[in-house]
């Protein structure tokens, strides 16, 4: 598991992904504490397990699945990757819950300067957008992002300096392509609501019968109630 909080930017070495799944050597740098092999590590939000380390080198197996839902196979050599390593016990849940599956991928639309920070427009497909909730938490190339603005097929995040300096939002221009993970605790829900089992039975009346809701005084608003 993870929070969203990107720790470095690393950058693609060698992939090889010929048959839709194989294998993927990322340069993540040096770390204080070091990078065990079978760690569980999020290359641009996708979970992978180190297979392999020669320095600063990081390899990694990649299944068909994880190809096929990702932008990896977008990715040239050299192309900027975020970096973070899972969450230890005790450590700071500075983003939100991040597992590192992605849902699927968006492509940059707009990127605008304002003031100080950038506003990024990615356009999503339907599926993506379902699970999107204005103001709610969503996950770009595994940083947390909080979702500022909506359309019918967008969303709009604002990234402040630190955020554009570390992660790969310094180097996206229109068109690229990411990875977006949504909120798990919204597929959650979502799945409740779609199986018709979520609350059967909670009425607002219920709700007020059981003390769960205060009654409200009445208002005065004259002969008319308004």
């Amino acid at each position: 598991m993870f929070t969203g909080i990107v720790q470095r930017r690393g950058r693609v070495v060698e992939k090889d992904l010929a048959s839709e799944w194989g294998r993927l050597v990322v340069d993540a740098d040096q770390w204080d504490r070091p990078v065990e092999i079978g760690e569980s590590v999020a290359v641009s939000g996708i979970c992978l397990t180190v297979k392999s380390i020669d320095g600063p080198h990081l390899s990694f197996d990649v299944l068909r699945e994880t190809v096929r839902r990702t932008n990896l196979r977008a990715l040239p050599a050299g192309h900027a990757v975020n970096i973070e390593r899972a969450l230890r016990w005790g450590d700071p849940l500075g983003g939100h819950i991040v597992v590192g599956h992605v849902d699927g991928t968006a492509t940059v639309r707009t990127i605008e300067p304002v003031g100080r920070d950038w506003r990024f427009e990615f356009a999503c497909p339907a599926e993506l957008m379902d699970g999107m909730v204005f103001k709610g938490s969503v996950a770009i190339d595994g940083v947390s992002l909080t979702i500022a603005e909506m359309t019918e097929d967008s969303i709009r995040v604002h990234i402040i300096p630190h955020t554009y300096e570390v992660t790969c939002f310094g180097v996206y221009r229109p068109g690229d392509i990411v990875n977006v993970e949504v909120d798990l605790l919204g597929k959650f829900a979502r799945r409740f609501v779609e199986r018709g089992v979520a609350f059967p039975g909670i009425t607002w009346e219920r709700l007020r019968r059981e003390g769960l809701v205060a009654e409200l005084p009445p208002v005065d608003g004259g002969a008319d109630g308004v």
